[in-house]
């Protein structure tokens, strides 16, 4: 009971800057199977959204979303819980999936949207739209809607999704992305294929030191 107790006093700790916590990305990875990359938030509940789950950097997840693993077996003789959760004493073991969800980096996900058992990878730069029920994989830089969930539309033409590619941008450190901001103000919220372009052809030029090299792969 006191080392329970403990634990739910460090994870309320460490969850106040749950953005950069390293402490708080190490124990969900070992304990729940929750590898979440640096500056993502939402996501550090393990009965909301259950491992084995990878996410990836500068993702923004609503504390309403959910993500559901497994249904209710409906081929079975009964989908109470009862027949797959060892807790109600009638089976051994509880019914669990090793499927792990990939959500790669910079994907946002609104309030209220649901994750079905179908859907297990969710693209790179994603929107999924509030209320959604996303029931299969999403595309990466797609804004998908509804129930269920469809395309809407994509976040960016294919040539700025290309220097965007390019960029990598998420692997960056903050105080590179501050430089960012400062070589052209307009590329954090208005991005154009000149505007990265331009950038891309700056951090060809400038060879990366061995330590930026080591701090990239570091936070990745």
């Amino acid at each position: 009971m006191f080392g329970t107790l403990i634990e739910k006093l460090k994870i309320r700790l460490w969850s106040r800057n749950q953005t950069t916590s390293t402490e708080l990305r190490s124990y969900f990875c070992d304990k729940f199977r929750i590898d979440v990359g640096m500056h993502s938030y939402g996501c550090f509940d393990q009965w909301r959204m259950p491992g084995p789950m990878k996410i990836g950097r500068f993702c923004s997840i609503a504390r309403t979303v959910r993500y559901t693993p497994i249904n209710h077996p409906y081929h079975a003789l009964t989908t109470n819980p009862l027949s797959y959760e060892r807790r109600f004493g009638v089976v051994d073991e509880d019914l669990t999936s090793d499927d792990c969800l990939v959500i790669e980096d910079d994907v946002w996900i609104g309030h209220h949207a649901i994750i079905l058992p179908s859907c297990k990878f969710i693209g790179r730069g994603a929107v999924i739209g509030a209320g959604s029920i996303v029931t299969k994989d999403v595309a990466p830089y797609s804004i998908v809607v509804g129930n269920p969930a469809r395309k809407l539309k994509d976040r960016f033409p294919p040539d700025v999704i290309d220097q965007i590619e390019a960029s990598q941008w998420w692997t960056l450190s903050i105080p590179e992305l501050r430089a960012l901001a400062e070589f052209d103000p307009t590329l954090l919220l208005r991005p154009t294929r000149e505007s990265l372009r331009r950038w891309n052809e700056r951090e060809r030029k400038v060879a990366p030191t061995f330590a930026r090299t080591h701090l990239r792969q570091a936070q990745a």
